[in-house]
Parts: C-alpha cells; structure tokens; sequence
C-alpha cells in the first residue's frame, strides 16, 4: 500500500477522538427509515418527515459522537444549514442509491445520480461511504460489485478523501433465508468479503459483527480472525441488534482490534416509537445521547487505535518540506 496522503490522513484525524478511537452514528437511512416510521404504508412518509427525523438525531446525538454519517437527500446540507452539527463532529456523506438492482447473479448497487465524491469534500465533509451489498461467493453479482468499489476508491483517491466502505452479507434466494444456513458461514463469508475489497481503495471498512449466531465464547476468535484479513481499521455497524446486543459486540470487537463502531438503529430506532415530535427529542437527548456515550466508553476503553494499522504507512509518509505544496493533487 502506498502511504497516507495528506488529506486522507486528515480525514482520519477528524473522524476519530484524541485517542484514535471512532465513536461514529449512522443516520443515513431512507427506505428503510420509512419502514420504521410506517410499516404499513412507508410510501406515506414524505422527504419532510424524513429530514425531521434526522434533524432530532443530529440534535441529540452528534455531540456525543466523533462523526454522523447522512445521505444528501434529506440529512447532511439540512443538518449544516439548520446548524445542529457541531464543528468539531466529523460529517461522512453516502453516495450510494437506496436499494440495489435484483440481477440474476444476485444485488448490485448503483451509485446515487447527479453526485459524486468531489461533490461530498466540496460540502465539508470528511469521508465518503458507500454500502454494497456483497456475497464473496456468487462470483457474478461480486465482479460487479468489485466494480463499484473500485469507482468510489479512485474518485476517493484523486480528492484526497477517506472511503468507508460497508460491505453487507445478504441471503441470495428464499431457500438459504429460510434455512439460515447464511448464519453458519457469516463469519467465513464476512472475512473472505474483507479480503476481497480492502485491496480496491477503502480507508476504513465497516462490517457486521461475524460472531452473529454464534456462541459468544467465539465472538472474539472470529473478530480477530477478521482482524487478521484486513490491514485497514474496521469499526462495527450495528445491522438491527438490540442496543443491549451491540454494546456486548462492541466490546468483543474492539477487544480483538476494531477501532470503534458506525451504529445507527441500536442507538436510536427506540426513539421512533413516539408519535410525539417533543416525546421524541426528550428520549433522545436523555436515552439516546446516554447510550452513544456508553458505547463511547466501551470502545474507548478496549478499541484499537486506529493508527496503529496504518503504521507502516504513516512511517512512509515523509515529513512534508517547504515545497511538499507544489507536487500536492493530481
């Protein structure tokens, strides 16, 4: 690997705390977020209930976090331009489309029209994301995918911009969902998915808890056997865990390397229980903001900072001399 430029290494250094560690809330869902508000009919929830929902989170909980992840539909310019996302949070914006395409060979992912990496540094913000669903398996559907990965890297690359890459396992057809016989492979099926894409581009991947199914005697031997598959800092999503759930996963994570957590739902999809617009906000400036600072605490206290993988990289990075400016971009 080549060693950290400037402004990706930057980038780094804004997404975590002092002590290199990312404490980091994903806010960034929209079909999904529309199935919580109403699952019944999630077509009845306008863009403008959506940007409430996410002007509450960003209120409540970005100051106890190191970095909010948004989407630009309806979260990251309104959050700035409403001047609830404290400077010193650390701002990522996804560039995916919601969804993926069914092919035959199983999910691709489109990249969201009429916007791009550039545009995401040009708003301030401090890293892209991009979430692919992937299945290291069905080579088909995983060429393609491998495809977009590299698209986002390089565009990355060229602006200078860490990339956070979300790699997601999904059952390829109603027979393996029913059986579950996803849930006995996920950890092999979760390193194999690292291995596959670090190497394209990404600063920092994050992944599903690979010890998910299994007992939690192995939750750290499978955690660090993925440790082992990536050379890059990887932090942990929360994928629909109960709060109680992820902060326990959290902590055999980091025990076994990770460098934090990108949680969204355990943190806060309680508060979406209350129809009440000022209910709501009291749970998540209380509850909410609590639960960020525990898990805070939690991988404070056992993540590996995230420095500490890119070590050889870092001591590649030569000192920068009066002239460093003149050979700096493309």
């Amino acid at each position: 690997m080549s060693p950290l430029s400037i402004g990706t290494l930057r980038g780094l250094q804004q997404l975590a705390d002092p002590g290199g560690i990312f404490s980091m809330c994903a806010m960034d869902h929209r079909g999904s977020l529309r199935e919580m508000l109403s699952p019944g009919a999630p077509d009845r929830v306008g863009g403008g209930d959506l940007t409430a929902v996410k002007l509450d989170l960003v209120e409540a909980l970005a100051p106890e976090a190191t970095a909010v992840l948004l989407d630009p539909l309806y979260g990251a310019a309104q959050a700035i331009a409403a001047g609830l996302l404290p400077g010193r949070t650390a701002l990522i914006v996804s560039i995916e489309a919601s969804g993926y395409e069914q092919t035959p060979d199983g999910r691709v992912t489109a990249l969201l029209a009429d916007w791009s990496v550039a545009k995401i540094k040009r708003m301030g913000a401090a890293a892209v994301k991009l979430l692919l669903y992937y299945r290291p398996d069905h080579e088909g559907s995983a060429a393609q995918q491998r495809a977009v990965v590299r698209t986002v890297g390089a565009a990355a690359s060229a602006e200078d911009l860490p990339f956070v890459l979300e790699p997601l396992l999904y059952a390829a057809s109603p027979s393996e969902r029913a059986s579950e016989s996803l849930e006995g492979r996920r950890a092999d099926l979760v390193s194999r998915s690292a291995a596959d894409l670090v190497p394209l581009g990404p600063d920092i991947l994050k992944v599903e808890f690979p010890g998910r199914g299994l007992p939690p005697a192995q939750w750290e031997d499978v955690c660090r056997a993925l440790d082992g598959a990536t050379p890059i800092p990887w932090v942990l999503l929360s994928g629909g865990a109960t709060f109680e759930e992820f902060v326990r996963w959290v902590e055999a994570a980091c025990r076994a390397g990770a460098s934090g957590f990108l949680g969204g739902r355990a943190v806060w999809e309680d508060a979406l229980r209350f129809t009440d617009r000022d209910e709501r906000r009291r749970w998540l400036q209380t509850t909410g903001a609590d639960r960020m600072r525990r898990l805070s605490d939690v991988a404070g206290e056992y993540g590996r900072p995230w420095w500490k993988k890119y070590a050889p990289r870092l001591a590649d990075l030569a000192a920068p001399d009066s002239t460093w400016y003149q050979k700096y971009g493309p």
